[in-house]
């Protein structure tokens, strides 16, 4: 079986062998899935299911949902079950990803490639290979795959039992890795040895029901029925993360970047490192400075002494410049209509009301900062890294080392946190540079101000928005929202896609850009209404962000919808609904999170807002899979000083595959979007973040979060990922609950970086 060939894509006669090696007593079923026999410590013996993830785990539980999939599936014991990262393979291209950034690389064919179950996405997916974990595409893409598995094995297992038992094989069931049929019942681990002889069916035989975890039957504190597998080792402390792998011999670097944009490094004093006990090495390069020790305080000690010196070879950030060009794009930019429903031109040559949003650039701010070991061993560079994207970070280590990417192994570790930042590779080419200059194993870490030096932020931009109502305001006829915002999705995905510098990647911000747009375009009934791109180059480089566009256009968009509320005065609750025709699902949000928070109509001084969102994600079929949220929140202001009391969530993700994963992502996102709309943000001078370290970016502690409720709607629509849903309405109705406590709108993010 360890042989087998995996068929890529159907409509692709393209064979690629199974990339799962397997162990002692183990047997590989399937790119996903190995099966092994082990000793339990009473002396018993199982039969082990070792899963295969292709996702970079990041708190978000991801490890946790493949293998319950496979384990549903295949009727396994959750006891018995491992996991293990899955190695690079076109096994693991991600063609629903592909498909959702066919802007980023084929800009001017898109909708050739927007399709997922098309050939060039899947072509495209397969030739990096794509496996990159971002914008939610796990289940999309791999939900079926993970099932046909499961389904594998259980044929397998079926198959050896019925032999044994004379029956047919599809009347036997599957339960706690065990086979039954009729009272009978056998073991995977007695099974095992002749199971593998058996060929599963051609056609997957799954389950008649898809993993489904209803709500209702888990409500909030109730025992899960799928633990997270990585929550003991979390626990106990003795959980890796890229920052604790040890390797014999190793040493330890800390680095210097220059000033944020198109910096290089001019000057260092390399003997005031020499005086610092246990250095190895200095290591420089065109854009950075490193020292290596036996400890990594003694390297960044010696890093500091040696006051590395940065000049300017282009753009440099630098906050005034920027808020001059967004504002002068704002106001005379040449705009490109990306979206439109009608032509709200003429309704709006007078608008009924205009205002104008404005969003700072926000830090990703995880808990770990970046880390990666990298070791030459027999002409081969192993690359011990959190990421994303892999492969990415596999290509710029072998162009850094001087090597064929074939010569690069990589071994995925576990972030702490990420919101995105862990799509940046470059640290893979600096400790492989590193490495092999000193021909000795060692570990890069970023110091926190290092994290936010050369971490690329969210982008700043401004966003003017016109209304127009009728004349007896009981309707919004015309709509239109004016962006000002750098093309920030082509410049990040040249560099992640391409592999473009910062510095080349920045000449692509004043392009059009409708994915910098995503969410703008309001869901609700206005006969005329449009989004216009004012494409900006900021000098700053930009990233993408947990939410990507939807963060800050959910912010504006509900936002300005609370205005017209007010301006027609009408309940700002119902005057939502009255629009939202065609949008049964988010009504029953905003009527669930309105029961929810006991809603009392965001009267003045109440401190309630409320604000909803939708996110889509094509796949391929004819409808996309969708999520939807609504969101109160309860605010209230004292000498000066906001407190946000409660927030309160109503969530439809279609079917949910783990309660306990999924509430654990909705609340994590929420509490992502209260730190991003109090906080969470910098402005630069000189190219230096003046808000570098967690104590100085306004984020809300312990005592500061709310109280938080949470309820799912009971769907069987195809599953949404929630990672990205929770953060994006909550800005929005923080906003609205302070005009509703104070009397003020709060048009800027972070809210109160204006005062009260």
């Amino acid at each position: 079986m360890g042989g087998a060939l995996l068929i890529a894509f159907p409509l692709i006669p393209r064979r690629h062998a199974v990339p799962l090696v397997a162990g002692k007593d183990e047997h590989v079923v399937d790119a996903f899935l190995k099966v092994g026999k082990v000793r339990s410590s009473s002396g018993k013996i199982d039969c082990m299911l070792t899963i295969a993830v292709p996702f970079c785990e990041m708190g978000q539980g991801i490890t946790t949902l493949v293998a319950q999939i496979i384990a549903d599936e295949a009727g396994a014991d959750w006891r018995k079950v491992a996991v293990e990262a899955s190695p690079i393979s076109p096994a693991y291209a991600d063609a629903v990803l592909s498909a959702h950034w066919a802007p980023l690389w084929m800009p001017a064919f898109a909708s050739l490639g927007a399709d997922s179950a098309g050939i060039l996405p899947r072509l495209h997916a397969e030739r990096e290979p794509l496996m990159i974990t971002a914008d939610g595409t796990a289940l999309a893409a791999f939900e079926t795959p993970l099932r046909e598995a499961g389904a594998a094995l259980r044929a397998m297992m079926a198959q050896a039992a019925a032999d044994r038992w004379g029956v047919g094989w599809e009347e036997c069931d599957t339960k706690d890795s065990e086979v039954l049929y009729q009272g009978k019942r056998a073991s995977f681990a007695e099974l095992l040895d002749s199971a593998v002889a058996y060929d599963p069916p051609s056609i997957p035989v799954l389950r008649a029901d898809p993993p489904r975890e209803p709500p209702g039957q888990f409500p909030e504190g109730a025992p899960p029925r799928h633990p997270r597998l990585d929550l003991p080792a979390k626990v106990d402390g003795s959980f890796t993360f890229a920052g604790d792998v040890r390797l014999p011999g190793m040493v330890f670097a800390a680095i210097a970047h220059g000033p944020q944009g198109a910096t290089i490094l001019s000057s260092y004093d390399k003997q005031a490192a020499a005086t610092v006990r246990g250095l190895v090495g200095v290591v420089r390069a065109k854009r950075w400075l490193a020292a290596v020790a036996t400890n990594w305080h003694a390297a960044d000690k010696a890093v500091r002494a040696m006051e590395p010196q940065f000049k300017a070879d282009g753009p440099v950030a630098e906050s005034e410049k920027t808020l001059i060009a967004i504002d002068k794009a704002l106001n005379k930019g040449d705009p490109v209509r990306v979206f439109a429903q009608g032509d709200p031109d003429a309704l709006l040559e007078k608008p009924g009301l205009s205002a104008r949003y404005d969003v700072e650039p926000a830090l990703h701010a995880p808990l770990e900062t970046a880390s990666a070991t990298a070791r030459m061993r027999q002409g081969k560079l192993e690359l011990w890294i959190a990421t994303q994207a892999p492969e990415r970070a596999r290509r710029a280590a072998a162009k850094a080392a001087g090597l064929s990417r074939h010569d690069v192994i990589v071994y995925p570790m576990h972030a702490g946190g990420s919101f995105d930042a862990r799509l940046d590779v470059r640290i893979a080419a600096e400790v492989s540079a590193i490495a092999t200059t000193l021909n000795k194993p060692v570990q890069l870490t970023y110091s926190r101000w290092q994290e936010s030096l050369a971490g690329v932020p969210r982008t700043a931009l401004s966003a003017q928005l016109d209304g127009a109502l009728s004349l007896d305001k009981i309707r919004v006829l015309g709509w239109r929202a004016r962006l000002a915002v750098p093309a920030t999705a082509r410049e990040s995905g040249a560099r992640l896609l391409d592999g473009w510098g910062i510095a080349d990647a920045l000449g692509l911000q004043d392009s059009a850009d409708a994915m910098a747009c995503e969410g703008a375009m309001p869901l609700y009934r206005i006969p005329e209404k449009a989004v216009d791109h004012v494409p900006v180059a900021i000098d700053l480089p930009t990233a993408r962000f947990r939410g990507q566009a939807h963060g800050y256009t959910a912010f504006f968009t509900e936002s300005f919808i609370d205005e017209l509320a007010h301006l027609a005065n009408k309940e700002p609750l119902s005057f939502r609904i009255g629009m939202l025709e065609g949008q049964p699902r988010l009504v029953d949000c905003l009527s669930g999170v309105a029961r929810l928070a006991q809603w009392d109509g965001g009267v003045e001084a109440s401190g309630q807002g409320i604000a909803c969102h939708r996110m889509d994600l094509a796949t391929g079929q004819d409808v996309p899979r969708s999520g939807f949220i609504a969101v109160v929140a309860t605010a209230r202001a004292e000498a000066g000083v906001v407190r946000v009391e409660r927030i309160s969530a109503y969530v439809d993700i279609g079917r949910i595959v783990n309660m306990g994963i999924a509430r654990q992502q909705i609340e994590g996102g929420l509490m992502f979007g209260l730190a991003h709309a109090v906080g969470g943000s910098t402005s630069y001078a000189k190219g230096r973040p003046k808000a570098g370290r967690l104590s100085q970016l306004g984020l809300p502690l312990l005592a500061d979060c709310p109280k938080v409720d949470i309820a799912f709607a009971d769907s069987k629509a195809e599953p949404f990922d929630s990672g990205e849903l929770g953060m994006v309405a909550v800005a929005p109705a923080v906003a609205n609950a302070l005009f509703s406590a104070t009397g003020a709108r709060f048009r800027r993010l972070p809210l109160i970086s204006e005062g009260l």
